[in-house]
């Protein structure tokens, strides 16, 4: 414990910082709802039926994405505007004066950072991911009436070689996947020779999907047969139509870590989203950079005129690491980072510049 101040002096700058923190994120996260409220509201209120209840209803699905994308912003404010404060009442210059390196002088603030980066991840994880997951699917019928996420993938469309199946609705995982109200293209030659739809259907053992009682109709003849059973689909996996579409802000970390494994195994393309996975570990974990990001605003001596341009620096040094970790983010999307370097090189890259900068200034 002897790298911190006293208890007393401990609890006191962790405090201010904590409260000055989170009224920041509230007074931002007040601003960009009105504003947003202002768009969507007009969307809202045209469906039929729909009045104050699903106004309230949208903002308690969008609040937790605006405090999830404002929260690390607001730690940066926070620390910059706590040690400015201090610096400006010559309480960093008494601590500095008391024998107390940079390094200890932040130590009480890196601390109730990575508390705030802690919440940060069961907030985003627990609520923020719901939240975004079932405002996707409210916005996908135009705030009509509020779907029932049981997991169930909707108008889900595969190809099979020319063919093309159309699933209104596809229930369960894997071999028990069973498919509602199947509708298969059946195309010769970039042709469509016939439609076959079916009420059913379900994966065979040996390959393929059995679909039942059919009616096809034969376009050439202008006819319709019906069919007890038939097997369509042959190459067509059970992980094409349960995970068509995955997002990975909708899902926790391990829900998002099983439909990796489950993309994976049937041999379809996982980077994007193992970047979004380490993006959930390294975002919230973004807070404990600030105080030593914005840190350069607690030094230097108040009087000589320079303690804006101090404050001005770590706000740069702050918004820069966000758009390095958007960018980077970006990249490992389009495949030209590793999943663990889009994630983490951002991090450890101004980690490093933080702990150069407070060395060559103050110790």
């Amino acid at each position: 414990m002897s790298f911190f101040p006293s208890r007393t002096v401990s609890w006191y700058m962790a405090r201010l910082f904590l409260v000055r923190t989170f009224a920041i994120m509230a007074a931002i996260v007040l601003i960009l709802q009105a504003l947003d409220l202002l768009s969507e509201t007009g969307n809202i209120l045209e469906v039929p039926g729909n009045g104050q209840a699903q106004v309230w209803t949208y903002v308690s699905l969008r609040a937790p994405q605006i405090i999830a994308f404002v929260l690390p912003f607001s730690v940066l404010l926070g620390t910059i505007l706590t040690l400015a404060t201090m610096n400006q009442n010559s309480e960093i210059i008494a601590l500095k004066a008391a024998g107390l390196s940079a390094h200890q002088v932040l130590a009480p603030l890196l601390l109730a950072s990575f508390g705030v980066a802690i919440i940060s991840f069961a907030f985003n994880d627990r609520i923020a991911s719901r939240a975004t997951a079932t405002l996707n699917q409210w916005q996908k019928v135009n705030y009509g009436p509020m779907p029932i996420d049981r997991g169930n993938r909707s108008n889900v469309w595969v190809r099979d070689g020319d063919d093309l199946i159309e699933v209104e609705q596809t229930q369960g995982r894997g071999a028990k996947t069973i498919l509602r109200n199947v509708t298969l293209y059946d195309r010769a030659g970039g042709s469509l020779a016939g439609i076959v739809r079916a009420p059913i259907g379900r994966f065979e053992p040996g390959g393929g999907w059995r679909i039942g009682p059919a009616l096809r109709f034969d376009v050439a003849s202008g006819q319709q047969v019906r069919i007890p059973s038939l097997i369509v689909g042959r190459d067509a996996r059970p992980d094409q139509f349960t995970l068509a579409t995955v997002d990975p802000d909708g899902l926790s970390l391990g829900a998002l870590k099983s439909a990796i494994e489950d993309l994976s195994g049937a041999g379809r393309p996982t980077k994007a989203l193992e970047g979004s996975l380490w993006h959930k570990l390294s975002g919230p974990l973004s807070a404990v950079l600030m105080p030593l990001l914005g840190g350069v605003a607690a030094f230097g001596v108040a009087r000589s005129g320079k303690l804006f341009v101090r404050a001005v620096i770590g706000m740069a040094l702050g918004f820069t690491y966000f758009i390095a970790d958007k960018f980077a983010l970006a990249m490992g999307n389009l495949g030209a980072y590793p999943p663990f370097l889009a994630a983490w090189a951002p991090f450890l890259l101004f980690l490093l510049i933080g702990e150069a900068v407070l060395f060559r200034t103050e110790e």
